[in-house]
């Protein structure tokens, strides 16, 4: 996958390609490297995700809207939506950080994340950033539900059958697809009471597991 390929998944043509390369410069690399823009980005970020949640939840308070925020750009959402847009397959990093398995790293994916936000922004203005933050995060918006915002799919799961005293969900592997740095994981959530077989995709078996449980909570209206 090439850059212009991750732009436009990010749904932004670069004015200044020179900012989408930097973004993707890990300090490892050498200068410039995509720190300061990292910086940025978190700035951008907060803001466009706050907003959304403000206007999205009118009546919310703002502890929740707070909590809800905190769980939308922690690192391992961050992550998931790197891997997502397979971000770790253009990184330019050192060569030491490259053989430890850096393109990976959690850390180094949300943070290079975060720089494209805040490259977009330098690119194109605020509005720019905020419109590719809320399309990339359209997913993790609608599985929102106020006051369970500290708690992911599968938690939620548990939880819910724990509360009926019902057996735990059973999650299995089902298939992988693609390249190696554009794999598709396909996982099944199974419970036995009531009887429930769900599915979900995505970019890490991780995710996948998370779609197929929120699907799961979907059909039993939890």
């Amino acid at each position: 996958m090439s850059a212009e390929v991750l732009a436009k998944k990010l749904g932004h043509d670069f004015s200044d390609k020179n900012l989408l390369r930097t973004a993707l410069t890990h300090r490892s690399y050498g200068t410039p490297n995509n720190e300061r823009l990292e910086f940025l980005g978190d700035g951008v970020l907060n803001f466009a995700i706050a907003a959304a949640l403000f206007k999205r939840f009118p009546e919310l308070p703002e502890g929740d809207l707070s909590r809800l925020r905190a769980n939308l750009v922690r690192q391992d959402a961050l992550h998931q939506l790197a891997l997502s847009l397979n971000i770790g397959n253009l990184l330019r990093l050192g060569e030491g950080e490259m053989k430890s398995g850096g393109s990976q790293r959690p850390s180094i994916l949300a943070d290079a994340l975060e720089a494209l936000f805040g490259a977009v922004h330098l690119d194109a203005g605020f509005e720019a950033a905020q419109r590719v933050i809320v399309d990339l995060y359209a997913p993790l918006f609608d599985q929102l539900k106020p006051g369970q915002a500290q708690k992911d799919a599968k938690t939620r799961l548990q939880e819910w059958l724990q509360g009926r005293k019902k057996p735990l969900p059973r999650y299995q592997m089902l298939s992988t697809s693609g390249a190696a740095h554009e794999q598709r994981f396909e996982v099944s959530c199974e419970i036995d009471n009531p009887p429930l077989r769900t599915t979900g995709h995505g970019a890490s078996r991780r995710i996948a597991e998370q779609v197929a449980a929120d699907n799961a909570l979907k059909a039993l209206n939890a």
